[in-house]
Order: C-alpha cells, then structure tokens, then sequence
C-alpha cells in the first residue's frame, strides 16, 4: 500500500495544528513534516519539533538551493515545507501530514501530485475571532491582517479534495483520519492491484474448470 501526503489548509486559529497532532497520537501510521519559518517561537514551541526556525538568509539560501516542495509569505514571515522532510516520513512507511497554507499546497501538489488535500472550515467567523484573540499571541492589528487572510484564502476551498468542519475536535480528527483510511484503498493507489487481481481471478478460473464449469 502506498503511502501519500496529506495536506491541512485552514485559516489561522481554525485548528489544523491541533488535528495534525491528534492524529500522530492516535495513528502509527502518521508522521509529521517539520517546516521551516522565519517567525520567532510562540510561548511552548520547540525548535526541530513544531518548526525549524531560521533567519531568513538561511531560508533563501535553501529556496535557492531547491530544498523546498512549496514556500510562502504568510503575513510578513517565510514558512517552507523541505522535500526531504516529507521523502523521510513516506521512506519510513508512513503517511505525512502537514499545515499548510493555501498557496503553498497548491505548489505542493506540483512537487508530490499524489497528495490529498483537506481544508479545515471553522464553524463561524464569530468562533474564528474567539479562537485568535484567546491566544493574546498577537495584537488588534495582526488579528485583523489574520482574519483578512482568512477571507481570502476561503475563496480557494473549491481546489481541495475534501473540507471538513471543525465545530467539535473528535468529530474533525475522525473525520480526517476516516478520509486518510478512504484514500488508501482508492484504485490508483493499491500497488500492483492489477497483478493480484489477475493472479486472484486466474485461481478462480482454475478452480471452475476444475468443476467441469465454463
């Protein structure tokens, strides 16, 4: 069975961070790609496990080099997404589940085609603004330019695969992990199917004839 990416879009605040992690937690079969930005730390994220954080010099070096399968500018900061990030998850036998925003995945997909994209709706834009001013992360100022990002990047949702809601966490993270389950036994995706299904029907045939049947 071929593992693939799997790709989380949502405005900010809307919990895509959140359901990449449940998932991890809850699936063996699930690893995260680390990104690189040039934002600084939010209180509790490690460096190496939330994000590789790097000055942007670095960042341009290695966009020059081509180590990125999609990069962006989100509100004034540099987020990319290392190829060999995602090559070391899938080497290991597991699907890679990445955040992702709405211009990067759509680069994204050119580098891995095979990727499923998923864009994650907050219930309101009521619940939207709750969930943005509860962090206390950021000012009046960077909240409206979050929320305007927001607005633009609903506008892409038509490009994804599947959209699901997040008004209740369980409800969302099954709901992804249900689409991951789904996407795996797709036609396309069964390695040599049409082998196993000619040695399957080839038995068959045998087993027929064997019985004196045409």
């Amino acid at each position: 069975m071929s593992r693939f990416p799997i790709i989380l879009s949502a405005p900010s605040g809307a919990g895509k961070t959140t359901i990449a992690r449940q998932l991890m937690q809850r699936r063996s079969d699930i690893g995260y790609s680390v990104s690189c930005t040039t934002r600084l730390p939010r209180s509790g994220e490690v460096d190496g496990r939330d994000y590789h954080f790097v000055a942007v010099g670095e960042f341009n070096a290695r966009r020059d080099r081509g180590e990125f399968a999609e990069w962006a500018e989100v509100h004034g900061k540099l987020y990319g997404t290392l190829r060999r990030e995602v090559e070391r998850v899938l080497g290991a036998d597991r699907y890679v589940v990445m955040d992702i925003d709405v211009q990067g995945a759509t680069q994204f997909k050119q580098s891995f085609p095979e990727s499923v994209l998923i864009f994650l709706l907050p219930p309101s834009a009521d619940v939207l603004l709750t969930r943005l001013t509860e962090r206390r992360s950021e000012d009046r100022e960077a909240v409206v330019r979050r929320l305007q990002g927001a607005r633009e990047e609903l506008k892409a949702i038509g490009t994804y695969h599947y959209v699901v809601v997040n008004d209740d966490l369980e409800r969302a993270v099954e709901a992804v992990s249900s689409i991951v389950d789904a996407e795996s036994v797709r036609h396309a995706r069964i390695e040599q199917l049409d082998t196993q299904v000619g040695r399957i029907i080839e038995g068959l045939q045998k087993k027929i004839d064997g019985l004196g049947g045409h």
